[in-house]
């Protein structure tokens, strides 16, 4: 974060932060709780290591720093949020399909688990698959790397797919009450779909919601859509790999209560589209895989070198409903045909 930057944030939380100076000492002042709280965010050191980095006793930070995120949260929440039109969300379609070339997608979905000490008296309630205690983050991104919806809490023993039907998002999504619009021409063509998110095999085929072909032997027309999709998806899998490359108490075992270990992860997610809304280089540079279309490679970002967020399961013997397998198959023919990009038949030659 840029000197800039910093103080825009800086002004924006300093009317929650401050504090008066009393007979017996002089308040901690707005700067150093915001500085003390952004490093804590960024290095992942504990309340302990950055005392001596801060001068400020790490009980003393552990009250400064929850409160200093949830100050943060509420003046950047303008910078995370659902579209609350139809217009909104056909805006992000445009955007998804300028860039990604999927029609139709209002944005990619993926979650994670993000490691905590085991709280006192819970037992295996938030022990995941991977035999480490944890809580999900949950997270749609659009096309520009900006987190759109984030559902941050769910104890990580809950199955993959039981955070997701568990999120207000997705039931919203079932009964319709995100104001997207209704199935629509494809441009050019006379191809109607719905708008659609686009998730890995760690979410359910559903009617807005698309996912890879799982089976073992793929058609070429099927490896095609997966790749389309697939590609789609980059843009969440880079969002959270910059996100825990530059908020590392991410991929630490985050040693507080469950509530505050929520407030943590939400505020890197806003910090995160903070930054992307100021277009601070140096939070992104050499964050993004870049693919060449000429020969169809991907060079990977950096944060792929590094330790990242534990992946959620796949889920298996999930009911899928018809209209969402035509819906699939609608999407595959049209990436076959009319909806081909040039550069596509080159996964055949890797």
């Amino acid at each position: 974060m840029n000197s800039t930057t910093f103080g825009e944030l800086l002004a924006l939380v300093t009317p929650y932060i401050q504090k008066k100076d009393t007979i017996l000492r002089e308040a901690i002042s707005p700067k150093q709780r915001l500085f003390a709280t952004l490093r804590y965010l960024a290095s992942g050191l504990t309340f302990e290591g950055l005392k001596f980095e801060t001068a400020i006793a790490a009980q003393t930070l552990g009250h400064i720093i929850i409160e200093t995120c949830e100050a943060i949260i509420k003046v950047l929440k303008k910078y995370l949020k659902l579209p609350q039109s139809e217009n909104e969300w056909r805006n992000e379609a445009e955007a998804f399909a300028r860039k990604w070339n999927f029609p139709h997608c209002l944005g990619a979905i993926d979650g994670k688990h993000v490691k905590i000490f085991k709280p006192p008296g819970t037992g295996s309630y938030y022990f995941n698959y991977k035999h480490s205690f944890s809580i999900v983050l949950m997270g749609i991104v659009n096309a520009n790397y900006e987190f759109l919806m984030v559902d941050v809490g769910a104890n990580g023993r809950v199955s993959d797919g039981g955070v997701f039907s568990n999120t207000a998002f997705c039931k919203k999504l079932v009964e319709k009450d995100l104001c997207i619009p209704e199935p629509e021409n494809l441009t050019s063509t006379n191809i109607k779909l719905p708008y659609v998110f686009v998730g890995d095999d760690a979410f359910p085929l559903m009617e807005n919601l698309m996912k890879p072909f799982s089976k073992k032997t793929l058609s070429n027309e099927e490896m095609i859509y997966n790749y389309r999709v697939s590609r789609s998806r980059r843009i969440i899998e880079n969002a959270f790999g910059i996100l825990a490359s530059r908020f590392r108490i991410l991929l630490n075992e985050i040693n507080l209560c469950p509530e505050k270990a929520v407030i943590i992860v939400l505020t890197c997610c806003h910090l995160h589209n903070f930054l992307r809304h100021y277009k601070v280089e140096s939070y992104y540079q050499g964050g993004i895989d870049v693919e060449n279309i000429n020969s169809g490679e991907v060079a990977n970002a950096d944060w792929r070198a590094d330790p990242t967020l534990l992946q959620l399961q796949a889920l298996r013997g999930r009911n899928t409903t018809t209209v969402a397998k035509q819906i699939r198959a609608q999407f595959c023919n049209y990436f076959n045909t009319v909806g081909a990009v040039p550069w596509q038949n080159k996964i055949f030659q890797q």
